[in-house]
């Protein structure tokens, strides 16, 4: 997508004429509950020359994956912390207020998830990855807290399970060949789920249900980018 567009990072992609980290750092200007933004991204000062940024916006170099680069966010700012992606090119203040509010009190970690049927009632002919539970289907809305210094351990097991992620055998010894038997079979539930993996990491954690559609939507890749520009020009 970025060599497409003739840009560096994917997160420079032009979305509806607008850089998609553009977007998605004015939701958060503009949301009332975010007192400071961090930017992680490969050599920040090369990467992002030229970039207009507000005064206040912290630039910090990316990690080798994900998980480090939250890992080393919560080491250097602890919790609370809210995570995003730069390709949240439809974010609002709307959505991140949304997600707040519905936090569980206490929690330690929570995930926006959209179930199916959100998302398909807005684009019924979507091509989406579900994560298939007891209960119902439900897309990533890449939307993150991190809400007391106990998500370290989510974290630390979200780095191994990445490091895992192509040995079957070390994924069914970290979670447990009964808990993805019933996973592959669509028996567990999502709240289910979330038990064993608190019992796994020694946390709190908790999924909280999108009503926007477009929380569901990331730009990976041609057809995503389609249907963005799409909702940004209905929104005019």
């Amino acid at each position: 997508m970025a060599m497409a567009a003739g840009v560096s990072h994917k997160a420079l992609l032009p979305v509806g004429g607008v850089p998609m980290l553009a977007r998605v750092l004015e939701a958060l200007r503009d949301s009332p509950r975010i007192a400071r933004t961090v930017v992680m991204i490969e050599t920040p000062e090369r990467s992002l020359d030229g970039f207009p940024l507000e005064p206040d916006v912290l630039l910090r170099p990316a990690q080798p994956s994900p998980s480090r680069s939250v890992a080393a966010a919560l080491e250097e700012f602890g919790a609370p912390l809210l995570v995003t992606t730069a390709d949240h090119a439809l974010l609002t203040p709307a959505m991140v207020a949304e997600f707040m509010a519905d936090l569980p009190p206490g929690v330690d970690v929570a995930a926006g998830l959209a179930r199916s049927e959100v998302v398909l009632a807005a684009w019924p002919d979507a091509r989406r990855t579900w994560m298939r539970f007891r209960g119902g289907r439900f897309s990533g809305c890449n939307l993150f807290w991190m809400g007391t210094p106990r998500a370290a351990r989510v974290v630390e097991f979200w780095r191994r399970v990445e490091q895992q992620r192509k040995k079957p055998l070390a994924m069914v010894r970290m979670l447990g060949p009964w808990v993805l038997l019933r996973f592959a079979l669509g028996l567990l539930s999502l709240p289910q789920a979330l038990a064993a993996l608190g019992a796994h990491t020694g946390a709190r954690l908790a999924a909280v249900e999108m009503r926007f559609a477009e929380a569901a939507v990331d730009v990976d890749k041609p057809a995503d980018l389609e249907l963005a520009e799409a909702v940004l020009a209905r929104r005019g």
